[in-house]
């Protein structure tokens, strides 16, 4: 069983699409993080004209920048929750893209030293902490319960469709950007722009969410609130297990990252068309997502998860036996629509069962979770596939991803079946 709140009158995506609020929010997250794709293209474009520091080999130069872009993330994913309950979600998005706009207009005008882009990266790939658990958190104040299904597979498909697009057209946009624009600041101000220009959309916004500056808040202890995060996980064991289904398959998805390499390589083409695999899961998330969001009301008793993990098991374990192309684009579809069976239901899951004092704890949580998930598998899925090869690593994530699957249903009936006796 699907185990969120039946939506009773869900009307798919029209409710979302007429919800004016939710909309400036769904618009102004699809333009920064659009941003941040171009900004993260702009930043390797930059390094061509930063020479390496002494000691450091200029190749180097690459995996250092990927570690300051990537390392916030996991040492701040967190943290930015803390925040989110104590401050206004406008405030803290709205604030965090316009911190990310000066920062990136700064770039032009410091010294071209290697170390002032380093920290710059490390900066505004910090403040994005802030911004990704505030943006879960207002999806609640702005849409009734009964439409977030349709609300988070909106989200899914266009988050999906951003990260696909956006290191597609980074590189387009700034070559447009320095011809038009001008050459020594052109680049540095279309990025910006983007983040302003989705600080201004949201403006508007009215959230509801009833925290104010003037309000008599306790000290700001992060350990204090992680912990108190973690307890609530403990209690709440539906948040937990639906918390550990979506950090699977970003592990999934990071993996196939890498592995896309090698697959291009495998189906005959050159090793940089590997976005093509990616594009169709993308397309086949976006897929998946619509039929979520149009029909969620009358899929709502199936297993869904469960129906997502076994797709995903079965489309792994027939990739490592196919050679043909098409065929291969058509099983990275079911992948995306695996995927989305998966990941919209468990975050709606997520944020309904949350109350809004633990949004910020939580999805705070959940992003630290998720970026360490995006983050070990792209160290790792390397060298393991160069010792067992592709064809074993594959029928291993396979097995590993129906066995999550088959033990998330289970576990989930379990605590479904307490609280019923309860």
């Amino acid at each position: 069983m699907f185990p969120t709140e039946p939506a009773a009158v869900n009307k798919g995506f029209i409710a979302v699409l007429k919800n004016r609020g939710f909309m400036l929010l769904w618009i102004g997250q699809l333009v920064s993080q659009l941003a941040d794709k171009v900004f993260f293209v702009l930043m390797v474009a930059l390094l061509e004209n930063y020479p390496a520091p002494a000691g450091l080999a200029e190749n180097s130069k690459y995996s250092t920048l990927m570690v300051a872009f990537t390392v916030p993330a996991i040492l701040f994913g967190s943290a930015g929750g803390v925040f989110v309950d104590r401050f206004p979600k406008k405030l803290i998005m709205v604030g965090s893209d316009v911190v990310r706009g000066l920062l990136t207009l700064c770039i032009p005008f410091l010294p071209r030293d290697f170390l002032i882009l380093l920290t710059l990266t490390f900066a505004i790939s910090t403040v994005t902490q802030f911004f990704a658990p505030a943006e879960q958190a207002a999806i609640p104040l702005l849409v009734k319960k009964e439409n977030l299904l349709a609300a988070n597979a909106l989200f899914s498909s266009t988050m999906m469709g951003a990260l696909i697009v956006g290191f597609a057209v980074g590189e387009p946009i700034l070559s447009l950007a320095k011809n038009f624009v001008g050459a020594e600041y052109g680049q540095e101000l279309v990025v910006a722009g983007l983040y302003l220009l989705s600080a201004g959309i949201m403006q508007p916004i009215n959230f509801r969410d009833n925290i104010s500056l003037n309000n008599n808040q306790p000290v700001i202890n992060p350990w204090t609130d992680f912990k108190e995060g973690l307890r609530y996980l403990k209690k709440n064991r539906l948040v937990l297990n639906a918390m550990l289904q979506l950090t699977t398959l970003y592990c999934v998805f990071a993996a196939l990252t890498v592995l896309a390499i090698r697959l291009a390589a495998e189906f005959g083409l050159k090793e940089k068309q590997f976005g093509f695999f990616l594009a169709a899961a993308g397309v086949g998330m976006v897929l998946g997502a619509g039929i979520l969001g149009h029909w969620g009301d009358k899929l709502h008793h199936k297993p869904l998860p469960l129906i997502g993990f076994l797709l995903m098991g079965l489309v792994l374990a027939v990739f490592s036996f196919t050679h043909n192309l098409l065929l291969a684009f058509v099983l990275c579809a079911l992948l995306g629509i695996g995927a989305a069976f998966i990941g919209v239901p468990m975050q709606t899951l997520i944020q309904q069962q949350t109350p809004p004092t633990m949004h910020g704890k939580v999805f705070g949580f959940q992003n630290h979770a998720v970026n360490i998930a995006l983050s070990a598998p792209l160290a790792i899925t390397g060298p393991i596939t160069d010792a067992l090869g592709l064809r074993i690593v594959l029928v291993t994530m396979s097995v590993v991803v129906v066995s999550v699957g088959f033990w998330a249903w289970q576990n989930t009936r379990k605590v479904l079946q307490n609280i019923i006796l309860k």
